[in-house]
């Protein structure tokens, strides 16, 4: 397709979308490949989620992973081994600032740069409409393709309830970044992931008065099992392939043995079997509501004057309700046709990451793993990467490789059964996931 003056031909480079952990290793992976790249960050520093001074980050002062280290670490970027199986928020940005570094990212990244739109021009070409985030002239540059990593625990997901007529204070959890703004507060936290049993937590220790709302109950996993990250012996166990019937009794065993019966303390009993929620790693929930410091509650009704209301009738009176409701995929350079995006806002994509009409469209991190995101979005960017290459270098080969991973079954890289909320929505097993990303790398192998 032709130049025109307005439009600056970038001819065979990839544009990348967003510097944070995926977006990272999506320009080390396309570039390792002899692409050129330009990636684009609004922010004006790498790190993503990770940076807790960027505007969209989820992150506050106590954050921790909730993955054990070794689990967690890109595989050709090993994290120091003199560092806690779970590391602190701050470690984390400065092993992504170390990771650029280290492989000379820096000259790839327009900082300061926001994508305002992402547009299919033909022949699996891209307009990509750009802009300073501090103002000026929009620009628009044409790329050969376009790699989305823009994260997707930015934007939160609304309360249900309608919160107008609710004198007191309401924030989302992403708001929430450091415990003084619990101190001597009434808190009423919604939800029950991780970040909402972390915040109840730190209220605990911090306010007057606690409750705790849950739509359902969880599975409380401990962070140790067996002197063990818990990750790494569940790790373990889906090397050894043991059946998921097993692997759900073995979890169901160990959560008794440490959480214990978590009904006991008036907290619901799980409505599902392990494995089929994203795991909830928290294992002083419980012993703050067994010292009486949180109150479990259902799920809130009506916030309304002075009061909460809850399902089943209770009331309460917080001064400040904080709602760790979770967050929704956003795109909002991207038509929503081009990821195939439903009603509810879930795009369709293969393997979580290829758009399925559009093989020059690809995602990188939009995955809830029960391990660490890295390694994954590490291998999701060799899968692109490669898949671009052999695309432009042979692309009969390329039309084969995609007719047969069009005819992968579900089951293969996806959990089908999960609670169905939209945290579910990209929930797998990292180690089936992973095993479908090398069968897929082996299909692009060079033929011999």
């Amino acid at each position: 397709m032709p130049d025109t003056p307005d439009i600056a031909d970038r001819h065979d480079a990839v544009c990348v979308i967003g510097a944070g952990g995926s977006g990272l290793a999506a320009v080390k992976n396309l570039r390792e490949q002899g692409f050129s790249v330009d990636c684009y960050e609004r922010e004006t520093s790498v790190g993503g989620a990770w940076n807790w001074r960027h505007d969209r980050s989820p992150v506050y002062a106590s954050t921790h992973l909730i993955s054990s280290r070794p689990l967690t670490e890109f595989p050709d970027f090993p994290m120091p081994d003199d560092w806690p199986d779970y590391p602190h928020h701050s470690q984390l940005l400065a092993y992504l600032e170390r990771y650029a570094e280290h492989f000379g990212l820096g000259d790839s990244i327009w900082f300061g740069t926001e994508v305002v739109a992402v547009t299919p021009v033909g022949d699996g070409r891209w307009d990509v409409t750009t802009r300073s985030t501090g103002g000026g002239a929009e620009r628009v540059q044409r790329y050969a393709a376009v790699v989305v990593a823009n994260g997707h625990n930015w934007s939160p997901k609304p309360l249900s309830v309608d919160t107008s007529a609710f004198r007191g204070r309401v924030m989302h959890a992403s708001a929430y970044k450091d415990a003084a703004q619990l101190r001597g507060r009434k808190v009423l936290v919604i939800g029950g992931g991780n970040t909402g049993c972390d915040i109840a937590v730190e209220a605990a220790q911090q306010a007057t008065t606690v409750w705790h709302s849950t739509r359902r109950g969880y599975w409380y996993a401990p962070k140790y099992v067996f002197g063990r990250p818990a990750d790494q012996v569940n790790a373990g166990l889906l090397r050894l392939r043991l059946p998921l019937r097993l692997r759900q009794w073995l979890y169901h065993r160990t959560v008794r043995l440490t959480v214990g019966d978590v009904t006991r303390f008036g907290m619901p009993a799980p409505d599902h079997r392990p494995y089929e929620s994203h795991p909830v790693v928290n294992s002083q929930l419980a012993y703050y509501v067994g010292h009486g410091r949180i109150t479990p509650v259902p799920d809130v009704v009506r916030l309304e004057g002075s009061t909460v209301e809850f399902a089943d009738g209770r009331r309460a009176e917080p001064d400040l309700v904080v709602t760790a409701t979770g967050y929704l995929p956003r795109f909002e350079f991207l038509a929503p046709e081009l990821l195939e995006v439903d009603e509810d806002g879930k795009p369709d994509l293969h393997l979580h990451a290829f758009a399925r009409r559009h093989p020059t469209l690809a995602v990188v991190g939009l995955v809830q793993a029960d391990a660490g995101l890295f390694p994954i979005a590490h291998w999701q960017s060799v899968a692109v990467a490669r898949w671009l290459r052999l695309r432009a270098g042979d692309p009969d080969r390329a039309v084969s490789v995609q007719q047969r991973e069009s005819t992968r079954p579900l089951r293969s890289w996806t959990r089908l059964r999960v609670v169905p909320s939209s945290r579910h929505w990209f929930e797998v097993s990292h180690t089936h996931y992973l095993r479908a990303l090398e069968d897929l790398l082996k299909q692009m192998e060079p033929a011999s």
